[in-house]
């Protein structure tokens, strides 16, 4: 848990640094291209600006990723930045609605789910295990930067397959 406090960032009016090491394990059970995770370094700043508070800083782990081609393991660094601005929610009609600030409903709450959805979002969509991968073949299942197959490689749509012989003697 890393629990901001909103009042007590207000009140003090100085920078908060908010620094803790996030074990993500159980985040990355679903995920299949996700094979191990060290743990999350998070450094962090909690800056008052009347009466919103913005979290800044920046979130790294160590990962290894199966490769989208070849499915060989590969470790990477990820790097996630991290912004976000915070304020006590209060009723709409006292306040205007700011689109860039996250209402929460109590002056103390966990900042980990938020942490949480920004590293997902700044994983790899597609992990290669290096930019010139030439990945598997289709038919024998080769992983093709080992060794070269030898199989054809041409494809023949199915629904056309029965075309490829019209023309032959």
């Amino acid at each position: 848990m890393m629990i901001l406090r909103i009042q007590e960032v207000l009140s003090k009016g100085v920078p908060i640094p908010l620094h803790a090491t996030l074990d993500v394990a159980d985040l990355m059970k679903g995920r299949r291209d996700v094979l191990e995770t060290g743990p999350l370094a998070v450094r962090l700043e909690a800056t008052p600006e009347a009466r919103v508070v913005r979290v800044a800083g920046e979130m790294s782990i160590d990962a290894v990723f199966a490769c989208s081609r070849c499915l060989e393991s590969t470790a990477a660094h990820v790097d996630v930045p991290f912004s976000e601005r915070f304020k006590v929610a209060v009723p709409e009609s006292v306040v205007p609605v700011d689109e860039d600030v996250i209402l929460v409903e109590e002056d103390k709450f966990d900042l980990v789910p938020y942490l949480e959805e920004s590293l997902l979002l700044h994983l790899p969509f597609v992990p290669l295990c290096s930019e010139d991968c030439k990945g598997l073949c289709p038919e024998c299942g080769a992983n093709r930067n080992e060794t070269s197959c030898g199989c054809s490689g041409e494809r023949i749509d199915p629904r056309m397959a029965a075309l490829k012989d019209l023309f032959k003697d």
